[in-house]
């Protein structure tokens, strides 16, 4: 680690490159799996899907230690529109990295071919509330955003557990950018997202950003308002959440 730093509530660790950061989230991750399984029979946990949460996911499976056959998994947000086995799909994209290599006692997917959204969005919040959420693992858009939370759909005191949003033109452009659309016409402009408040309701928060397109988000997240116009800033009053960061996405802050 090459420092650590916090603000409110929020404690912010900095690697010297990706893949440290992503063994040592991945350590307190499994401690904290541990740590739950001390007084429950199973941990419910949401993962995000994005190209920043390789890392973490890697040396999460690299863990021999987990009991993966006590955790439900669940994801926190996917397209509309998207054809069936389209390997955009985060559901399709958590399968290949983590769900489809280890033996959950349940895996929970949001169906991206859904033709009636809003039955959708009743079957995922029905399912979230049978499994209250001990662990969420995300990451942070370039415009702030957690899961699909963009500034202007994003609320903290969202009384819906699952919502339909349409996603803003620098979320869209991000999904070019990592390399899972050739254009952004090709970006679905709908999305299912767990909203804020289904997000930060859970026990432990381990927020994983690296690369340098996200530093201004960081920055925001860290040193600006705790606003919706960075939506990731509301960690800051999370009684149990931690950012990993690599030192390109921690390039912006001050300290």
């Amino acid at each position: 680690m090459i420092r650590s730093l916090k603000n409110d509530n929020l404690t912010a660790e900095i690697y010297d490159t990706r893949d440290e950061m992503g063994y040592f989230a991945a350590k307190d991750i499994e401690k904290c799996i541990k740590k739950i399984l001390e007084s429950k029979d199973e941990v419910n946990m949401i993962f995000a899907a994005a190209p920043s949460q390789n890392d973490v996911l890697y040396h999460l499976c690299e863990s021999c230690s987990i009991e993966w056959e006590k955790i439900n998994a669940f994801h926190m947000d996917e397209y509309i529109g998207l054809p069936k086995g389209a390997p955009q799909g985060f559901a399709n994209f958590l399968m290949e990295k983590i769900f489809s290599k280890k033996p959950f006692k349940s895996v929970n997917l949001i169906d991206y071919s859904a033709t009636e959204p809003e039955k959708e969005i009743e079957r995922y919040s029905k399912l979230l509330l049978k499994n209250p959420v001990d662990i969420v693992v995300l990451g942070i858009g370039e415009n702030g955003h957690i899961a699909f939370n963009d500034p202007h759909v994003a609320d903290f005191n969202d009384k819906a557990l699952v919502k339909k949003v349409d996603l803003d033109e620098v979320c869209r452009k991000q999904q070019v950018n990592d390399g899972c659309f050739e254009k952004i016409d090709d970006v679905p402009k709908f999305a299912l997202t767990l909203t804020i408040p289904a997000l930060t309701v859970a026990s432990h928060m381990f927020c994983i950003v690296p690369c340098f397109t996200k530093a201004e988000a960081v920055k925001n997240t860290i040193e600006g308002e705790i606003s919706i116009l960075c939506p990731a800033s509301i960690l800051r009053k999370h009684e149990s959440a931690k950012l990993y960061l690599d030192k390109d996405s921690a390039k912006m802050l001050s300290k």
